[in-house]
């Protein structure tokens, strides 16, 4: 923890009604046209802005409201996501295919 930093000491409780979290968490993060499109891309968009959350809200103290930046680097990295799922599928089925000739 820290001395400093009210955040360290506020319950996850707490965290999730304050600020711009339940908002984000809401109406932001399933927006679908900038979210991935692939069902495992979905899951791996959700554990990256989970992830970013903590680290942005909670380590830095400077900047509490740290989910729509959250929201925002993993709409950066969500078609590239989406690719490697697209890329991950081809070589599967590829693979498969492979083993029926």
């Amino acid at each position: 923890g820290s001395d400093t930093n009210p955040m360290f000491s506020v319950t996850f409780i707490w965290h999730i009604v304050i600020g711009g979290y339940a908002f984000g968490l809401v109406f932001m993060a399933v927006e679908p046209v900038t979210g991935s499109h692939t069902n495992p891309g979905r899951w791996i968009y959700g554990i990256l802005i989970g992830i970013m959350v903590v680290l942005i809200r909670v380590i830095n103290p400077a900047f509490p409201e740290g989910m729509m930046l959250a929201i925002l680097f993993a709409n950066l990295f969500s078609p590239l996501i989406d690719h490697y799922v697209k890329e991950s599928n081809i070589k599967k089925r590829l693979k498969i295919q492979a083993n029926y000739e």
